[in-house]
């Protein structure tokens, strides 16, 4: 059974090892926490191993530089280089081209998921059934003759519009009267003055009262037609 020692060396060369870098006793230590090595055992074994050669190290001012011993890594040639680059080109073409088909699937995905399941459609269905059916009833019965609103509540609604036209005819004398007994001897142009006291006429917003007016007879002649 290997002692303590060795094997703090052991997991020390491993590191050291794998990370191939300028390191120092602190960053060691840091990375091996995991192993409850405290950071004296560390310095230590850095030490025996850079003075048994099996890994180098420098010294600048008090600080100690570690790093693998690079002789025994094999070296690629400029002919290896070139071949590991070109490989390494490839591979990133290819990784390219897959994270563009990732895209196109996610997005296949995202489209699939917006759509409505078939449980869904078959809901849908039957609500739209429903309506068309609510429809086709009303269709019927407007189609023969059947009247959907009670007669107080047509001539409820017929008063109440008469007032409202009434009102809107009685404002339009009255404003008539004022606008005339106001500009009579007025000397300034009745169109700007209009326009800079901001008022409007009923034609001027697109409404006629004749029109509204109409309407109103126009019910009342076809309710006695009926």
């Amino acid at each position: 059974m290997p002692s303590k020692s060795d094997s703090t060396e052991a997991i020390v060369l491993n590191y050291v090892n794998e990370q191939n870098r300028p390191l120092n006793s602190q960053n060691v230590a840091d990375s091996l926490q995991k192993y409850n090595l405290k950071k004296a055992s560390i310095q230590k074994a850095l030490d025996t191993l850079a003075d048994s050669g099996k890994i180098s190290f420098k010294e600048y001012g008090k600080q100690k530089i570690y790093l693998a011993r690079q002789d025994q890594f094999n070296i690629p040639n400029n002919e290896e280089l070139a071949s590991m680059k070109e490989e390494n080109a490839k591979l990133q073409e290819h990784l390219d081209q897959q994270k563009k088909e990732i895209t196109v699937v996610e997005g296949e995905i995202k489209s699939l998921q917006s759509n409505l399941t078939l449980g869904q459609i078959h809901d849908k269905e039957t609500k739209l059934r429903k309506e068309v059916k609510e429809m086709e009833d009303k269709l019927v019965k407007l189609r023969g003759g059947v009247t959907l609103v009670r007669p107080e509540e047509k001539k409820a609604v017929e008063a109440m519009y008469s007032e409202k036209i009434s009102q809107w005819r009685k404002r339009k004398r009255m404003f008539k009267d004022l606008w005339d007994a106001i500009t009579e001897n007025s000397p300034k142009d009745l169109k700007e003055f209009k326009e800079e006291l901001g008022i409007e006429y009923d034609e001027d917003v697109g409404v006629n009262l004749q029109s509204f007016s109409e309407l109103l007879q126009h019910g009342k002649k076809r309710a006695r037609g009926q």
